[in-house]
Parts: C-alpha cells; sequence; structure tokens
C-alpha cells in the first residue's frame, strides 16, 4: 500500500474490501489493460472477475442480495479500478447509479423485479439523458414518452450511452406531458423509463435501436453508443416510482452521486500516472544520475503528489457528506472539478517525465493521455460544476444586508 491517498477511518471490512479490490487490479487489470484498450476489446473476463467479487451489488442493500455497503466504499473502490484501467470503472459506474435511481426512487415492484439480479451482475444498468443537440441543457430534451392504455410509447435520439450495447435496462429521460399542463417547468415535466432490452447492437427490440460503437479517442474497451426509440412500446409500470415528472430529480440525484465516483476515477487515474512517473524518474539516466535526482523532476514529482492527496481527500468528504444523509451537491461538484482538472495535470507531467518515449505506445502513459480528457466532460462539464458550486455559496453566503 502506498503512502498517497489513505483514507482514515475505514472499518475491518471496508479495509478488506479495497485490499481484496487492489490486488484484483494488480493481478487481472493493469497486465491486459493497455492490450485490451489499444483493440478497443470489452473486456469480459475483468467484468466476470469484478460480478465475483460482488462489486456489481457493492450499494445495493443486502434484501436484495447485495453488500450493502457505503457510497464511501464504492468510491474507494472504483478509484482502485481506475487505477487500473478507467474504462473498467465506467461499466461499473452506470450499473451504479441505476441500482440507486432504482433503491432511492423505485416501486417496490421494481425493486423486488431488478435489484437482486442487478446485485449479481445478471441484469447490467446504463442510463441516458443527452440527446445529440442539447449538451448540458437537459431541460432541452425533445424525446417524449406518451401513453396510450396501459402502455408508453417512447420516440427519440439520446447519446452517449456507456454501456448502451451491453447493459439489458437501461433508464431513459423522456419529456411526458401527460398529466402537466401547457406551461409546465420543463424540468416538471420529465420521466424516467425503465427500458428493458437484450445485450447486442441494431434493432434489439422492435422500436429500439443501439446502432453501434462510438470510435473514440480514448475510454476504450467500454461501449459508448446511441439509443433510437421508434414508437418503442414499454408497459406503464416501468415509470420509475410509478408517477410521471419526477424523472429529472431522480437524474440528478443519481447524477450526484455519479459525480463521486468520477471524482473517484479522476483518483485512481491520477494515482497510476503519479507510480508511472516517479517510476520512471528513477530508471532513466540523463548527465551521469537518474533525472530523479534533477531538482526540476523532483518539483514536479512534488506537485504531482500533492495533486493526487488534495483530489482524493475532496473525494472522500464528498462520500461521506452524502453518506450522513446530508446534501452533497456542492462538496461533489468541488470534488468532481478539482479532481479531473487535477488528472488531467498529473497526467500531462508523467507524460513529460517520460519525454519522447511517453508518445509511444509500448508505454502506459500514452493511453492514461488519452483517457484523462474525459473526466473533463463526464457528468458535466467543468463549468457547469463551477456553476453549480457557485449558487450554491450564494446560497450559503447570502447577503444580509
Amino acid at each position: 500500500m502506498t503512502r498517497l491517498a489513505q483514507t482514515a477511518g475505514l472499518n475491518d471490512v471496508q479495509r478488506e474490501i479495497l485490499s481484496t479490490v487492489r490486488d484484483f487490479v494488480d493481478k487481472e487489470i493493469i497486465p491486459v489493460a493497455t492490450q485490451l484498450e489499444h483493440r478497443d476489446e470489452y473486456p469480459t473476463e475483468i467484468v466476470e472477475g469484478l460480478k465475483e467479487l460482488g462489486l456489481f451489488g457493492l450499494m445495493i442493500p443486502e434484501e436484495y442480495g447485495g453488500l450493502g455497503e457505503s457510497l464511501l466504499t464504492y468510491a474507494l473502490c472504483v478509484e482502485e479500478i481506475a487505477r487500473g484501467w478507467m474504462s473498467v470503472s465506467g461499466i461499473i459506474n452506470t450499473h451504479f447509479i441505476v441500482a440507486y435511481m432504482l433503491k432511492q426512487h423505485g416501486t417496490q415492484e421494481q425493486k423486488d423485479t431488478f435489484l437482486p439480479r442487478m446485485a449479481l451482475g445478471e441484469v447490467r444498468g446504463a442510463f441516458s439523458m443527452s440527446e445529440p443537440a442539447l449538451g448540458s441543457d437537459v431541460s432541452a430534451i425533445t424525446s417524449k414518452g406518451v401513453k396510450e392504455g396501459d402502455e408508453y410509447v417512447l420516440n427519440g435520439q439520446k447519446m452517449w450511452l456507456t454501456n448502451g450495447g451491453t447493459s439489458t435496462l437501461v433508464a431513459v429521460l423522456c419529456r411526458s406531458d401527460e398529466g402537466h399542463p401547457e406551461g409546465t417547468a420543463p424540468h416538471k415535466s420529465m420521466t424516467t423509463f425503465l427500458v428493458e432490452k437484450e445485450a447486442g447492437f441494431g434493432e434489439i427490440r422492435p422500436g429500439l435501436t443501439i446502432p453501434g460503437k462510438i470510435d473514440k479517442m480514448g475510454y476504450k474497451g467500454v461501449d459508448t453508443t446511441e439509443l433510437i426509440m421508434d414508437d418503442l412500446r414499454i408497459p406503464a409500470n416501468r415509470v420509475l416510482g410509478g408517477t410521471t415528472g419526477r424523472g429529472f430529480y431522480q437524474m440528478m440525484d443519481g447524477v450526484e452521486v455519479g459525480r463521486v465516483n468520477v471524482a473517484a476515477r479522476g483518483c485512481g487515474v491520477a494515482q497510476r500516472a503519479f507510480e508511472l512517473g516517479v517510476s520512471y524518474a528513477q530508471q532513466r539516466h540523463t548527465f551521469g544520475k537518474p533525472i530523479a535526482q534533477h531538482q526540476a523532476i523532483q518539483f514536479k514529482l512534488a506537485e504531482m503528489a500533492t495533486k493526487v492527496e488534495a483530489a482524493h481527500a475532496m473525494m472522500v468528504n464528498a462520500a461521506r457528506k452524502k453518506d450522513s444523509g446530508e446534501r452533497n451537491d456542492l462538496e461533489a461538484g468541488m470534488a468532481k472539478y478539482l479532481a479531473s482538472e487535477y488528472c488531467k495535470e498529473v497526467v500531462e507531467d508523467a507524460f513529460r517525465i517520460h519525454g519522447g518515449y511517453g508518445f509511444s505506445k509500448e508505454y502506459e502513459i500514452e493511453r492514461l493521455y488519452r483517457e484523462a480528457p474525459m473526466l473533463l466532460i463526464g457528468e458535466g462539464t467543468a463549468e457547469i460544476q463551477k456553476m453549480i458550486i457557485g449558487r450554491r455559496l450564494l446560497e450559503e453566503y447570502r447577503f444580509q444586508g
């Protein structure tokens, strides 16, 4: 165990879980991650190993077959997994968000139907808010769900689904005007629909098409897709929570915990970049000595380590705030913003330490250099985080004049 990014106050169970996950990452993920990433190959064996460890049910309550652990435990596991390969943490994270939304907002029938199978990894989750033309403006979604008898008919095009092809349950946010008079605020006329499907690509059920994987700069291995609904019919009992008009709040609750986990991913990638940089600096010689003995490199290592430590501390604070039952959008926004920015900077510094070799696909840092930018935009850009942080600060520090 390294000196950096330690977490005080963990119990024996948490420490045992983290030790097990770290061993799995060192033995099963790091040795094959770069090879799989270069082939853009889905990590089937790794995912099966995570299922055996119970990580797909880490936060699902014990009554549904999960481990019933805290958000903090989950985030620390994500940090370890991202240290090995960020794409694997993405596979887990989207599944976790859907399970969390079901736990917090689902009807009893929905919980009984999905959570036990999600805990085993038999049902795999994805969630879908974004669309091709709206970016961060969730209120502008055009996908729509219209009630017809005991069914809803869904139409629209969604974008940027992580696990879009491999998932079997997708939480989809659509506009639903039923019961909401004209002039209702957009965020009060949105509904989350639970769409069941088979894994795969193409028209995978009548009215539902997953066109194929989007080719990306990094974040490979995990499938990122579009989702097209053309008169897709689903039962009325697949409205999350059983009531329309609550979808925006349900999704934002899921994204809030998702931001903690994106921060955890940033911490994990930054840790790995530091490990690679500090190791290479002690092996590479220039001017008759290891470059680690040059003051310029020592300064760089000092800055990198400090950023790793600071990002980890903020991520842990945000997770503990949510676990306490308190509102944590301020802390989650700060953690996501800082961890993703620091991750980019630490990775770039490790890249610079590697010199020309950092540009070679033979070295792991090249992969990290392409992966880090995704964290700058995932679960809300830096600009969105700053808007959230600024508004919350003005609520907390309202001028009394």
